[in-house]
């Protein structure tokens, strides 16, 4: 098995070096190569600059701490169920035995269930490497969780767990959630990981990264929980410019933990003191592009959800509010008379959902989720996306300067979802170049509606667009 890793460059040996905007500005590398990039060691290995350096950790990146409607890669440390069946939760503690540390007990325990990914792509009809990163055991036949940005791109996988080493077929992927499944051709007996959950974290407690850091396998890594909550938000513009999905990709609720996490270990597992899987280890905040003590997870109760609709089948569905929506600062405000100097203003209401049901009417400002402030539409994207469909939340909106609480039922994006992929394969068909631009409209899916062409580049709707140039 090659490993691409064996001499790592100064830029932590990713596929696309990219260049630091700023030396003020903390940035971070993106790029669609999985981790242990081939760029400096596979003759041939395309590489690309972007203009911003945003890290994702198995070497394709997807951008962390952006924000909607900004070009640049900002820090913002403030914001920072299938017929395969994972391994159901347990009760029992992890207790260390014959004299070993909780650090030994654990990698013991959870070593077998985590995955070293290889993804290929095809040029001019033979395989030429990309890539490397890691993925966790989900089912005895075979089914691994991954990272989207992991595979995103390959043609085929190899996948090495406990030493055996299979061909793998992609199940599928949720872009926006930077979530896919990998199945391991004929594998029997493996062992899945036991899985914890993620809504019972407290900060401060203990936790250990697994997975294949500059291709280096079986590796680990042990820190504690920093921070819960930590959202952000990648605009699909950023997204096509990077040579990602070219889709909005919302993280919610991100566990950040001072565990190393580096280029490779994107897709592997986030373990608590009993061995038990709470996050999939997906992006980090750094100047160099390697571990500098602030990495983040996605939580495993959300992502494993996703890989269970992938692996019956089903199209990953998400909490959907059914509105367009632009931001409202203090400067909008004062421009346009509004009642509210932040909050996130209504453009339209789509039919049918429950936003409609609930009573929303548009020119309704948004100032709060189930009592939690929202400052603008990609507050409200990232506390929708939280969500589950068919939950109900309470939002505190103002109608012409009269506060009220308004409780909306989630719907999903399904069918959103669909009219979106089909009218991006439509325009990608007949304008192959521009393929990548398409815009999604700022409900990203998540209370926006993916499908309504809002703005340009996923960047959705402003005031100006509403109200006119002034």
């Amino acid at each position: 098995m090659t490993n691409f890793n064996t001499n790592p460059s100064p830029r932590g040996n990713h596929a696309r070096p990219a260049e630091l905007i700023a030396d003020s500005v903390p940035a971070f590398d993106i790029d669609r190569s999985v981790a242990a990039s081939v760029a400096e060691t596979v003759p041939g290995a395309q590489s690309k600059r972007s203009r911003t350096f945003l890290t994702g950790f198995a070497g394709a990146a997807m951008a962390c701490m952006l924000a909607l409607g900004i070009n640049g890669a900002v820090i913002n440390p403030a914001t920072a169920e299938a017929a395969n069946e994972p391994a159901p939760m347990s009760q029992a503690a992890l207790t260390p035995q014959n004299g070993e540390t909780l650090a030994e007990a654990v990698a013991a325990k959870c070593l077998p269930s985590v995955v070293f990914v290889e993804t290929y792509a095809d040029a001019g009809g033979q395989l030429q490497a990309m890539g490397t990163g890691s993925g966790v055991v989900m089912t005895q036949d075979g089914y691994l969780i991954t990272n989207n940005h992991v595979v995103d791109g390959g043609q085929a996988f190899k996948v090495t767990i406990e030493g055996n080493t299979y061909d793998a077929e992609l199940v599928g992927a949720d872009p926006s959630s930077d979530v896919a499944v990998l199945k391991a051709k004929d594998a029997n007996g493996l062992t899945p990981m036991e899985i914890g959950n993620s809504d019972d974290l407290t900060v401060g407690q203990w936790v250990m990264t697994l997975g294949a850091p500059f291709g280096l396998e079986q590796s680990v890594a042990t820190g504690i929980v920093s921070a819960t909550s930590r959202s952000q938000i990648m605009d699909a513009s950023t997204s096509a410019q990077a040579g990602g999905s070219g889709e909005v990709t919302i993280y919610p609720n991100m566990i950040q933990t001072d565990a190393a996490i580096n280029p490779g270990n994107s897709g592997g597992a986030m373990v608590d003191a009993d061995g038990k899987l709470i996050g999939i280890n997906t992006l980090i905040t750094s100047y160099s592009g390697n571990y500098s003590g602030v990495g983040f997870a996605i939580p495993a109760n959300y992502a494993v959800n996703l890989a269970q609709q992938i692996i019956a089948g089903e199209t990953p569905t998400h909490a959907q509010l059914g509105v367009s929506l632009s931001t409202v600062n203090d400067q909008m405000a004062g421009s346009y008379n509004l009642p509210a100097e932040s909050g996130a203003y209504v453009a339209s209401v789509a039919q049918g959902s429950g936003a409609e049901a609930a009573g929303l009417a548009e020119g309704d400002i948004i100032t709060a989720l189930n009592g939690e402030k929202v400052e603008g539409a990609s507050d409200l994207m990232l506390a929708v996306r939280g969500e589950k469909p068919g939950d109900t939340v309470t939002l505190t909106v103002n109608r012409n300067g009269q506060e009220q609480e308004i409780q909306v039922t989630l719907g999903d994006d399904a069918a959103s979802q669909k009219a979106a992929a089909e009218a991006k394969k439509q325009l990608e068909q007949s304008m192959p170049e521009q393929g990548d631009g398409y815009g999604y409209g700022q409900d990203g899916g998540n209370g926006y509606g993916y499908g309504d062409p809002y703005g340009q580049d996923g960047r959705g709707l402003n005031l100006d667009d509403l109200f006119g140039q002034r």
